[in-house]
C-alpha cells in the first residue's frame, strides 16, 4: 500500500516545494517535468524555489504522454540520476513524470497546475500508444502540493471536468461491489467507503464549485486526492473506475476527438446509473451545476458516438466485471439507453 506523506493544499504552497523536499530526504538533486505552458505557471518557480535552497533542479519540458514521451523521459532521469522527480503541470506531465519515476525505482512528487481528475494522486498513469488503453500501474506521489493560487486560474471547464470524475465514483463503487457479489471479486469497504465520501462531498458543494471560488477548488482538491489514497489502499482502480471509464475508454477510440476524460466519464456515469438503478437525474443535475457536460453535443462527438462506445465498451477491460455484462446492451437498446438518459 503506498500512501503520500506530505498533502499540502492551500493559497500560495508552491513556496513550501523545497521545505518538503528535504523534509522526505531529497537535498541534494531533483528532476522537474514540466511543459511549455506549465514551465511559464509554475514550472519555472519550482526550480528557482528548489535552486534557492541549494538542491540542484534539472528539468525537461514534455508535449504529450506517450510511450515514446515516457521512455525519452526515463532515460533523462537514469542520465542526471536525481533523487526525486517532480510533475508539474496537468495530467499530461504528471503522469509522464509518474510513470518515468518508477520506471527509475524513484519517487515522486506531484505538483498540479489544473484539477482535471483524479491522477494527481493515484498509482496510475494513463499512457497514449501503449497496449493498453486504460491506466496502468506506476507508484502513488510522495508528496502532493495542490496550490489553489495557481489551479484557480486555470479554465473552469477543467475543474468542471475533475468533478465529473469524482460523481462518476458512485457508478465505480457500484460496479466493484456488482463484481464483488457476481464473482467473488476482493472488495475493499473502506477504500470504497473513501471514493463514495469523495463523490458525496464534491455533490454536496456543487454550487460552490465555479469560476474564481477557491474554497471550492480546495474541497474539489481534496476530494480528488481521496479518491487518489482510495486506490492506493485497493490496490488496483477500481474505488474509481469502472463502466463509466470503460465507456470513456471506448468513447476515445471510436469519436474523431474526444472530450476530456473527466467530461466522458461524467457523461458515462449518467447512463451506468441508469442501468444500476440509481437515480441517474440527480447526478444529471449536480453534473448541470458545476458546468460539466451531460450529453453528446455538450461533449461534441456524434450521438453514434455514444451508441457505438456503449457497445464496444465492455470489450476494453474484459476480465473487469462491471453492470455491462449483466446488461447486455445491442445497439438498439444502446440507442434506447442513450435516448432515456437525454444522453444522445
Amino acid at each position: 500500500m503506498q500512501l503520500p506523506r506530505e498533502v499540502i493544499v492551500g493559497n500560495d504552497t508552491l513556496g513550501h516545494v523545497a521545505a518538503i523536499c528535504k523534509k522526505l530526504g531529497f537535498s541534494r538533486s531533483a528532476f522537474v517535468v514540466t511543459g511549455t505552458k506549465t514551465f511559464e505557471i509554475a514550472g519555472h518557480k519550482v526550480i528557482d524555489f528548489l535552486e534557492d535552497a541549494k538542491i540542484d533542479a534539472a528539468h525537461l519540458l514534455v508535449f504529450s504522454s506517450t510511450a515514446e514521451t515516457v521512455a525519452m523521459v526515463s532515460a533523462k532521469i537514469k542520465e542526471q540520476k536525481p533523487q526525486v522527480v517532480l510533475g508539474v503541470g496537468g495530467g499530461t506531465k504528471i503522469d509522464v513524470a509518474k510513470l518515468s519515476a518508477a520506471k527509475q525505482n524513484l519517487p515522486f512528487i506531484s505538483i498540479p497546475t489544473t484539477a482535471s481528475h483524479d491522477g494527481v494522486a493515484s498509482p496510475l498513469a494513463s499512457i497514449k500508444g501503449s497496449e493498453k488503453p486504460y491506466s496502468v500501474m506506476a507508484q502513488a506521489p510522495m508528496a502532493i502540493i495542490a496550490d489553489t493560487a495557481v489551479i484557480v486560474k486555470a479554465s473552469h471547464r477543467l475543474a468542471a471536468s475533475g468533478c465529473s470524475d469524482v460523481i462518476a465514483k458512485f457508478t465505480a463503487v457500484r460496479d466493484w461491489h456488482l463484481a464483488h457479489k457476481v464473482k467473488g471479486e476482493y472488495y475493499g469497504e473502506y477504500s470504497a467507503s473513501l471514493a463514495l465520501m469523495s463523490a458525496k462531498l464534491v455533490a454536496k458543494n456543487a454550487d460552490s464549485i465555479r469560476p474564481n471560488n477557491e474554497g471550492g477548488l480546495r474541497i474539489l482538491l481534496e476530494a480528488l486526492i481521496s479518491c487518489g489514497v482510495a486506490m492506493s489502499i485497493a490496490g488496483s482502480s477500481r474505488p474509481s473506475s469502472g463502466s463509466e471509464h470503460l465507456f470513456s475508454h471506448a468513447l476515445d477510440l471510436v469519436a474523431s476527438k474526444p472530450a476530456l476524460h473527466g467530461e466522458q466519464v461524467g457523461v458515462g456515469a449518467i447512463m451506468m446509473a441508469y442501468l444500476h438503478g440509481l437515480n441517474w437525474q440527480r447526478i444529471k443535475s449536480k453534473l448541470e451545476k458545476v458546468g460539466a457536460p451531460t450529453n453528446a453535443s455538450e461533449l461534441g462527438v456524434e450521438p453514434q458516438d455514444i451508441t457505438d462506445s456503449l457497445i464496444k465498451a465492455k470489450t476494453i477491460r474484459p476480465e473487469r466485471y462491471t453492470i455491462l455484462n449483466e446488461r447486455k446492451l445491442t445497439p438498439k437498446l444502446a440507442k434506447s439507453l442513450a435516448k432515456k438518459t437525454d444522453v444522445a
